[in-house]
């Protein structure tokens, strides 16, 4: 909880057009003063001085790379207070100026790329070390990412827990012995056979993750992506999929960290508004899972700039006893 000094010094750090501007402009793009100065038409020490509080306040980092020095938001390491505001201004933030700045900085990207293929030197990766993953380059893309190391993947019996319409079923297909997909949705798995119709080795079917059609020990691998937010009684499901994973087998749970935007989640099906990484190790040890890994793992940029859990649990070879809740009362979810 921010104090009223710290709530109005934030909003005081805000309330500067020109502070805005240069948010807008590094929430996309690592510049130098120059450069930001050539977008704003900005003056140099006004520019720097303006970088100097946002950086102060935790909202810009900065980067040295050779003679340059680079500057960008600071997305992923935001104060709590900063992102929860900036999310509200970001959200609905459009001008006139805002397009124009957005104009300018496209042509000065263009200037930079033109001057390092010129020089010979200068490179695109050397001038983003440190932060590869932050940035878009012609065909590195998460999916090209997943799609090549899925090639290292050497998969047994994989249950699918609320697959939708099949899509990472059919990445995993070719690296499996099988592929079970299971969605309480008709309409999801009558898509997921059609897109898996050319892989022998998958099935999908109309299941309820709080009651399994499966006998136990039946998977060596469990994926529960996307899904714990849909789920009315997650202990109930998590227990289920405990029962029917091998001994020595594993599960991957990805899921939103608990959030205060369930308005805006609830149009996809969500009946929660996300888990704390504390609740979610909870749940899998108390569905006698051993937790390998549970952590906040990624944050959306997009306002209003959602958190991703990833978490990895194995089933031991002596089974612990699972605690669950009463009865389960279904689940809604859409597709992922």
């Amino acid at each position: 909880m921010s104090s009223l000094g710290a709530t109005s010094d934030l909003l005081g750090l805000l309330a500067e057009p020109s502070r805005v501007r240069l948010l807008a402009l590094l929430g996309d793009n690592e510049l130098t003063v120059n450069e930001l100065c050539a977008v704003t038409e900005l003056g140099q020490s006004r520019v720097s001085t303006h970088l100097g509080r946002l950086r102060d306040a935790g909202l810009v980092r900065d980067r040295r790379a050779g003679g340059s020095t680079y500057y960008r938001m600071a997305n992923g390491d935001l104060p709590p207070p900063a992102r929860k505001l900036w999310s509200v201004v970001a959200a609905d933030l459009e001008d006139t100026q805002l397009a124009t700045d957005r104009q300018r900085c496209a042509a000065v990207l263009r200037a930079r790329a033109a001057q390092a293929r010129a020089n010979g030197g200068d490179s695109w990766p050397d001038r983003i070390a440190g932060e590869m993953e932050r940035h878009y380059s012609p065909g590195r893309t998460w999916e090209a990412l997943a799609r090549g190391l899925i090639g290292l993947a050497d998969l047994g019996d994989v249950l699918d827990a609320g697959a939708g319409d099949g899509a990472t079923a059919q990445l995993l297909a070719p690296r499996a012995r099988s592929v079970t997909c299971i969605d309480v949705s008709e309409t999801l798995v009558d898509a997921a056979r059609v897109r898996l119709a050319g892989h022998a080795n998958v099935r999908a079917e109309v299941a309820d993750l709080h009651a399994l059609p499966f006998a136990d020990a039946s998977f060596d691998q469990i994926l529960l992506l996307n899904v714990l937010t849909h789920l009315r009684v997650p202990a109930r499901a998590l227990a289920e999929l405990a029962r029917v994973l091998r001994p020595a087998g594993r599960l991957a749970l990805v899921t939103l960290a608990a959030h205060a935007h369930l308005d805006v989640t609830a149009a996809y099906g969500h009946v929660t508004a996300g888990f704390k990484t504390a609740d979610v190790r909870k749940l899998l040890e108390r569905a006698g899972l051993d937790v390998e890994q549970c952590a906040v793992t990624s944050r959306e940029k997009r306002a209003p700039q959602f958190e991703v859990v990833t978490a990895f649990a194995t089933k031991p070879a002596t089974t612990k006893p699972a605690t669950t809740k009463p009865a389960p009362q279904g689940h809604r979810r859409k597709p992922r």
